[in-house]
């Protein structure tokens, strides 16, 4: 494992555990070279999955766009990056029980709002506003609406 801070081509693990679905391992690596550590994630090589873009393209899926898009919606939220790679875990997991192997780009994107919405009402909405391409504040408005009224029925019980 090539070391993301200094190149350094030697580690030792310092840590090993398995993620909360135990679908992949996550192991803790300390630098022999410059010290630093860094973190690593094994995964079961899996048949691979296709996402359907809007216009049609296909696309293998690719875990590291859906984190980017989580980390954004949840940035400066107190939510871990453990939590957040949790959801792409179980996004990838879910497209992977479908029978065919492919997901629409929308399919996707729902699957990871069902997550952020259970999780933290501000990142669902900054990732709706983004995957939805809200047309104008009135569709906005709506959505949140929906969220306030959700919460106060939470509140009443």
């Amino acid at each position: 494992m090539k070391c993301p801070h200094c190149g350094y081509k030697e580690d030792k693990v310092v840590d090993s555990r398995a993620t909360q679905e135990e679908s992949a391992i996550r192991r803790r690596r300390e630098c022999l070279e410059c010290g630093k550590r860094f973190t690593t994630y094994e995964y079961i090589e899996e048949v691979s999955l296709m996402v359907i873009k809007k216009d049609g393209r296909r696309q293998p899926f690719d875990r590291k766009k859906v984190l980017t898009g989580i980390i954004k919606a949840c940035e400066k939220r107190p939510i871990s990056i453990e939590k957040m790679e949790e959801i792409v875990i179980q996004t990838e997991r879910a497209i992977q029980k479908k029978s065919d192997r492919e997901v629409s780009s929308s399919g996707v994107g729902e699957l990871v709002m069902e997550k952020l919405k259970a999780l933290d009402d501000v990142a669902y909405v900054r990732f709706a506003s983004v995957y939805r391409q809200f047309k104008d504040v009135g569709q906005f408005m709506e959505e949140l609406k929906g969220i306030l009224g959700r919460e106060r029925h939470q509140h009443r019980q």
